[in-house]
Order: structure tokens, then sequence, then C-alpha cells
């Protein structure tokens, strides 16, 4: 308590929190577009369910690790070096998620581009295993991800309280924007598509870092956000055209 007093009377940080709190919101979007594309493949009623149980498992993880910050630390440990490049379980981890999630991301823009593929997955996607699949995938790129996390949070600021508040925060964040998001994703069909790129570069960033190769996050978001604000400009100029005939054929008639 006396800690928590002390870092409140600090200015110092309370810019180590909000800054912390942007760069967890920053990295938890990576993991709300793999929920979101994920959980729209379940029947409609299973979405929700679905959206909160892989965000609260989210949390947990979260959480659960902040709670062993030293072993965490080991992560980073050199385990065994190839060619003279070092590997710690830090780096296995990100290119075992990486790996996965260029894996999932190819996978369903495959059939996403394949009318028969989509047929079957409608078909498959009615079963309950498709639902477990779903949390299991999602759990896996949430240990990803929340390693990736906490790693940050431990370098950027040495109190845990610090940490615990701006993890709860990004994660309250991405639980009340998961639904409005896979709702968007699900409605726009070339969204489905670009957040899949999202997810590519993403999987590629992550083996690019267990490789040894320091890849600025700026950069990466940079790309997605002019990449997002040319398809906003290419769905108002769709919108407007849509419009303009619906006004000429009322006008015909």
């Amino acid at each position: 308590m006396q800690e928590i007093m002390m870092l409140v009377q600090d200015p110092a940080a309370w810019v180590a929190l909000v800054t912390l709190v942007v760069m967890e919101v920053v990295l938890g979007i990576d993991n709300l577009i793999f929920i979101s594309i994920l959980t729209n493949k379940l029947p409609p009623e299973s979405r929700e369910k679905a959206r909160k149980i892989g965000i609260g498992l989210a949390l947990i993880m979260r959480l659960a690790l902040l709670g062993t910050v030293a072993w965490i630390v080991k992560l980073t440990t050199p385990v065994f070096e190839v060619f003279g490049q070092s590997f710690s379980w830090k780096d296995m981890i990100l290119i075992a998620g990486g790996l996965f999630l260029l894996w999932k991301a190819t996978k369903e823009i495959h059939h996403t581009v394949d009318p028969a593929e989509q047929a079957n997955d409608a078909a498959a996607n009615a079963g309950t295993t498709t639902f477990a699949a779903a949390i299991g995938q999602i759990l896996v790129l949430d240990l990803v991800f929340s390693v990736d996390s906490i790693i940050t949070a431990v370098g950027m600021t040495p109190y845990l309280s610090i940490m615990v508040i701006a993890v709860v925060a990004a994660v309250t964040v991405m639980l009340v924007a998961a639904t409005p998001l896979a709702n968007f994703i699900e409605k726009n069909p070339t969204i489905v598509m670009l957040a899949l790129g999202f997810l590519m570069m993403i999987g590629t960033t992550l083996i690019a870092q267990g490789m040894g190769f320091e890849v600025p996050k700026g950069y990466v978001y940079a790309a997605m956000a002019f990449s997002a604000l040319v398809e906003g400009l290419n769905m108002l100029a769709r919108n407007a055209k849509k419009r303009k005939r619906e006004a000429t054929k009322e006008t015909l008639h």
C-alpha cells in the first residue's frame, strides 16, 4: 500500500503507466484481430461466448505471468546456439507463434477465396468441436502475445503494480472492442483479407524477432494504419457509388 501511495505522488510513475497502457493496447490489437477472425467462423450464438473466453484467458495468462516475473526474465536467457545465433525460450515461443499465425492466415485466405472450401467450412463450423478448436487456437496465440506483452512491460517499468494496472486496462479495452471489431470485419469482406494480411505480417515479424532481427514495431503498425486508411477510403468510395446508383434508379422509376 505504501508503494502504491508513493507511485500516485510520482509524476514519472504516471508517465510510465500511460506509456505502458498505450503499448499494451497496441500489442493487444494483434491478439484481438486473430480472435475476431477466428470467432467469426463459429455459429452466431457461440461467437460472443468464445470472444469473452478468449480475452478472459488472455487476462488470466498475463496476470499469471506477472506473478512469475523472475521466471519470465529468465526466458530471455540463451538456451542454445545455432551458427553463432543464440536462441532463448522467448525466441522459440515467438518463432512457433509466428509460424502458427502464418499457417492460420494462409489457410483462412485459401478458404476465403475458394467457394468450395467456404461451403465445407460452413458445414464443419456447426459442430461443437469447432468451438473447442477455436478456444484452443486462441489459447496458443494468447500465450505467445502474453509472453511478448509481459516482457515488454518488464522492460519499461520495475513496478509490478503499474504492470498489473496496464495489463488490466489493455484487456478491458480488448473486451469492449472485441464484438464491434468482429462485426465490422464480418460485414466487410475486404476487411477480412486486409486483417489476414495483417496477421501474416505480424507472424513474419514474430519469426524475425525470434531469429534475432529487431523489427521496429512503429514501422509495422504504421504500415497497418496506412493500409487501413486506404481501405477506409475505398469503402467510402464504394458506398458513394452505391448511393449514386440507388439515387439514379429512384429517379428513373
